[in-house]
């Protein structure tokens, strides 16, 4: 007997799980569009709590950065920013855990 094909999990539904876990848990979270005009490679969510400004980037397991997003990571840390790469929802728990800023 062949086994069911187990189903594959997508970055949206990633993001539901993250965002929601960052609401639940008292963030302030929004959803970046991008578009024309828009910085290359910006992160997918933004999440803001006590000050704390989290720039959140989503992707389905095994999912690869991008150079354009390589390079927002590098340049956003550069200046003192926090990013994050997550691929689950436990990638971000440590937001929690941490003090404020880094």
């Amino acid at each position: 007997m062949a086994r069911a094909a187990r189903p594959r999990i997508k970055e949206a539904d990633v993001r539901k799980q993250v965002v929601d876990y960052l609401r639940i848990t008292g963030w302030f979270v929004y959803h970046n569009l991008q578009g024309l005009g828009c910085y290359p490679g910006l992160s997918d969510i933004v999440a803001v709590k006590n000050g704390k400004v989290v720039h959140i980037e989503l992707k389905a397991p095994g999912g690869k950065q991008r150079k354009d997003q390589i390079m927002f990571q590098e340049n956003l840390e550069a200046a003192g920013g926090i990013y994050v790469l997550a691929d689950c929802v436990e990638d971000v728990m440590h937001l929690n855990k941490d003090g404020p800023g880094r």
